[in-house]
C-alpha cells in the first residue's frame, strides 16, 4: 500500500509546512498550486514535495485532477490548513503494514478556531473520507463542500485529522463571504426557490441547533461566536441566492 498525499494550494505559505511535515507516512507528497504569489511553492519544494502548477478547476475538479497525477493509487487528500495528528499518522502506518481491507477510510476532524480546539458545535467528530483508492472513489460537488463518493466499502480510522481554521474573526468573515457566494451559486444552479420564510426562520434555527442541540455552549465564548456565524452564514447564503434568481 503506497500512498500519495495530495494538497491543492493558493497562497498557503502560513500553513503548507505544517501540512507537509505531518505526512511522513506518505510515499509521495504532491502539491497542485493554482497561482500562488507568496512562498507556497518554494516552501513545498524545499520540503521535498512534488509541485505541479495548474489552472483552477473548482474544488472537486482540482482534487480529482491531483489524484490523477499521483504516482500511487492510494490517495491521502488534505487541505493546506490541515495536518495529521501523530496518532493518526501512526494509525496510517499500521494500515500500510497490515494492508487495507476497504476502498476508502473516514477519519474524524478536530478543528482549532480562534486558538481553541472545538469539541462540540457540530464541528466534531466531523468525519471525512480523505484516504481512498482512486479507482474506487472521487470528489463530487461542483461549488462548495465537496466530498468523496465511494464505489465500494468504507472503513474508519479513529484518530484526528487536525484542522487549523480561522485565527481571527476578520479571517472568518472573509472566508464566509467567499463560501456563501459559492453556496448561493449552487442553489441558483439547481433553480431552487428560496422563500422569504426560509430567509427569516432558518438563521435562528441554525443558531439554536448549533448552540443548544449541538452543545456549542460547552465550547465557551468561541462556541457562541460559531453559532452566531453559522446563523449569519445561513442568512447570507439565502439572501445571495434570492438576489441571483
Amino acid at each position: 500500500m503506497k500512498i500519495t498525499a495530495t494538497i491543492i494550494t493558493l497562497d498557503e505559505e502560513r500553513n503548507i509546512a505544517r501540512a507537509i511535515e505531518s505526512l511522513r507516512c506518505a510515499d509521495e507528497i504532491l502539491i497542485v498550486d493554482s497561482g500562488s504569489v507568496d512562498r507556497t511553492v518554494e516552501l513545498a519544494r524545499n520540503l521535498g514535495a512534488r509541485v505541479i502548477e495548474a489552472n483552477w478547476r473548482g474544488y472537486s475538479g482540482q482534487k480529482n485532477w491531483a489524484a490523477e497525477q499521483a504516482s500511487h493509487d492510494w490517495i491521502l487528500s488534505l487541505d493546506a490548513d490541515e495536518a495529521l495528528s501523530e496518532a493518526l499518522e501512526a494509525e496510517i502506518w499500521n494500515l500500510k503494514k497490515s494492508g487495507p481491507r476497504h476502498d476508502a477510510y473516514t477519519m474524524p476532524r478536530l478543528a482549532r478556531y480562534l486558538g481553541r480546539w472545538i469539541l462540540h458545535s457540530g464541528w466534531h467528530p466531523d468525519r471525512k473520507i480523505r484516504l481512498y483508492h482512486r479507482a474506487k472513489a472521487k470528489f463530487v460537488g461542483d461549488f462548495v463542500h465537496e466530498s468523496v463518493h465511494v464505489e465500494g466499502s468504507t472503513g474508519s480510522l479513529e484518530n484526528n485529522l487536525l484542522h487549523f481554521t480561522c485565527e481571527s474573526l476578520s479571517e472568518h468573515v472573509k472566508t464566509m463571504e467567499r463560501y456563501t457566494t459559492l453556496a448561493a451559486q449552487e442553489i441558483a444552479a439547481r433553480q431552487e426557490a428560496v422563500p422569504l420564510a426560509r430567509l427569516l426562520l432558518d438563521p435562528p434555527w441554525t443558531f439554536f441547533k448549533t448552540y443548544v442541540l449541538q452543545r456549542g455552549f460547552l465550547d465557551g465564548p468561541e462556541g457562541l461566536i460559531i453559532a452566531h456565524m453559522a446563523a449569519f452564514y445561513t442568512f447570507l447564503k439565502y439572501a445571495k441566492a434570492r438576489n441571483m434568481s
